[in-house]
């Protein structure tokens, strides 16, 4: 081969070929260059200004009350998302139902708890001793009880927490699932009855498995969301998760900025763990929906119009859609 003649991505020669040299972009370059700069002096704010006083934060950012707020922050947590994943798929399973009634009373259930402030309802089961002093089991609708027990031994603070923060998670979930399983190609459920499916394997092995792409992102958001919302319950009140440890620290020593820095990483360091899990779990429920190149790069025959002397990488392009079967 000539030496004037430049190979292409796959050795084979491309005679008189361009060398194009790339646009200069130099507002980007600007760009760059001024958010570098204030993204500099930002740090340098934070790191040499006196007011934030790091010494305090370094001192209390393992402080035994601080850790057992985070412990009980992320006891909260996965409580609540655990309890509201569950009852939101019930919800958008019953949205969805033939039943009118199922449909009314999900539709009423999500209309109510979206459309009042979570800090309202948490006040509410705060006072759930107050308002329904005995629980007990019984015939509905008389006085005959076989069972009861005093309120306050069942809703305590901590009870009341994670149920306050779950149900009203559960209204906004449930929206996130129904439209995850509307996202479903009908054709997939039609299939799946052709082959004798009953409608609750239909929905445990074909609906959710593929909705599960479009809920997943969401939910993640849902999540790290609920980390921040545990800061709420004090309007329980539930006193020992991490916004309320600190806030304790600070009026005990007068010093609020130090303490309010010390929940402020403590909540960082927790949401980028979660967003690491996120984006794992987008990844396993993605995987039937990758589009992988076919066949071996530079074996495919020429595209029509092409010839054996020009580029094949146009044909990398050509996909498949690999997806993941699920059998009855």
């Amino acid at each position: 081969m000539p030496h004037h003649v430049e190979p292409d991505g796959e050795g084979l020669p491309i005679p008189n070929r361009i060398s194009a040299k790339p646009v200069r972009r130099t507002g980007s370059i600007v760009a760059a260059v001024i958010v570098a700069i204030l993204a500099a002096m930002l740090v340098k704010g934070l790191i040499t200004n006196p007011r934030f006083e790091w010494n305090i934060v370094w001192k209390y950012l393992f402080n035994e009350r601080v850790l057992e707020g985070v412990g009980y922050t992320l006891l909260l947590t996965v409580i609540s998302m655990v309890v509201a994943i569950i009852l939101a798929v019930v919800l958008a399973i019953m949205r969805k139902s033939v039943n009118p009634v199922l449909r009314g009373v999900s539709w009423f259930y999500i209309w109510f708890f979206r459309g009042t402030p979570v800090y309202t309802q948490l006040v509410f089961w705060g006072l759930f001793a107050v308002l329904i002093p005995k629980l007990s089991i019984g015939i509905p609708l008389t006085s005959v009880e076989f069972w009861s027990v005093d309120s306050q031994t069942v809703i305590t603070a901590f009870n009341a927490a994670w149920i306050g923060l779950a149900l009203n998670e559960a209204a906004y979930l449930a929206e996130i699932v129904r439209a995850g399983l509307e996202a479903v190609d009908p054709g997939q459920a039609e299939a799946a009855q052709a082959l004798g499916m009953k409608r609750s394997m239909i929905m445990r092995r074909v609906i959710l498995p593929q909705a599960m792409r479009i809920i997943i992102p969401p939910t993640g958001n849902e999540t790290i969301g609920m980390l921040k919302t545990t800061s709420l319950v004090l309007a329980v009140p539930f006193t020992l998760e991490l916004q309320y440890a600190t806030n304790a620290i600070a009026n005990r020593i007068y010093k609020p900025i130090p303490l309010l820095l010390v929940a402020s990483i403590w909540y960082l360091f927790i949401t980028s763990i979660l967003m690491v899990i996120q984006s794992m779990l987008e990844k396993h429920f993605g995987k039937g929906f990758e589009a992988r190149p076919v066949g071996t790069k530079g074996k495919q025959p020429p595209l029509p119009g092409k010839t054996e002397g020009e580029p094949k990488d146009d044909v990398d392009k050509t996909n498949e859609a690999a997806f993941l079967g699920y059998n009855a």
